[in-house]
């Protein structure tokens, strides 16, 4: 069963990529994008019995930092 995992951070907490990314859009002539957010997918191929708990686990343990960071699962 392939899995794709989304990562994000929580709103609030400072995301420098993505001011990166709005200066440099601005520097090539692109104005008003504002907002801008990096994030991560992790797309996993896992046993057919996985379960959602498992799965909630590996999230938990290493693919997301849940202190600053959110993330969906996305079943394919």
């Amino acid at each position: 069963m392939k899995l794709r995992i989304h990562v994000t951070l929580k709103p609030g907490v400072l995301d420098p990529q993505g001011k990166a990314i709005e200066h440099a859009l601005s520097g090539l002539g692109f104005a008003g994008v504002e907002g801008a957010r990096v994030g991560k997918l992790i797309e996993l191929d896992v046993a057919d019995g996985t379960s959602d708990a498992d799965v909630d686990q590996m999230c938990r343990q290493l693919l997301a930092n849940t202190v600053i960071e959110n993330y969906r699962v996305e079943r394919a």
